[in-house]
């Protein structure tokens, strides 16, 4: 059995993304002229900030100079999160967006736009958002079966729960 080149270096980079608390999403390379640029997206539970990145990253420098994975060329790596509007693949990638916005689209060839509200390792409640605003969300379960493909969404103007708390305070205290 042969492995890729992908392989080689998921071997090698799960279980330092696994000693750092991290989940390692996704790894590429592609030629950027002369060198290669490796790039690697990892995920945590709460998200990855940049100091963990930066830590992971020198962790990944040392490994790939200290094996033949990469053979004697020059490279450029690039370590990151998936970013915000992430695709949902897994069942952790589900958990991970509890409270986020979501197109996804069906195998049955349909597509809704929907909050997750919950998610476990089959499926997901989901809060269908109304077409074009008219009518009332509806929440819904959908097997992971259910589902071709999904894609958080960017929202720019949404409040959470606790800043629409403060300023329904700060409406009701008679300040001027």
């Amino acid at each position: 059995m042969s492995t890729t080149h992908i392989d080689r270096l998921r071997a090698l980079l799960e279980p330092l993304a696994a000693q750092s608390g991290l989940d390692l999403e996704d790894v590429k390379v592609t030629q950027a002229g002369s060198r290669r640029q490796v790039q690697i997206d990892v995920d945590a539970d709460g998200g990855v900030d940049l100091d963990t990145v930066a830590e992971f990253s020198r962790l990944v420098g040392e490994a790939l100079d200290g094996s033949d994975v990469m053979g004697s060329g020059a490279y450029v790596l690039e370590v990151g999160s998936p970013g915000a509007e992430r695709p949902l693949d897994l069942p952790r990638h589900w958990i991970r967006a509890e409270g986020r916005l979501a197109k996804i689209h069906l195998v049955d060839g349909g597509e809704i736009v929907a909050r997750v509200l919950a998610a476990d390792e089959d499926g997901a409640l989901v809060e269908v958002q109304p077409v074009k605003g008219r009518g009332r969300a509806k929440e819904r379960r959908l097997e992971y079966t259910e589902v071709a493909r999904a894609r958080v969404q960017v929202e720019f103007n949404r409040k959470d729960d606790e800043q629409l708390d403060e300023l329904l305070e700060e409406g009701d205290d008679g300040a001027e």
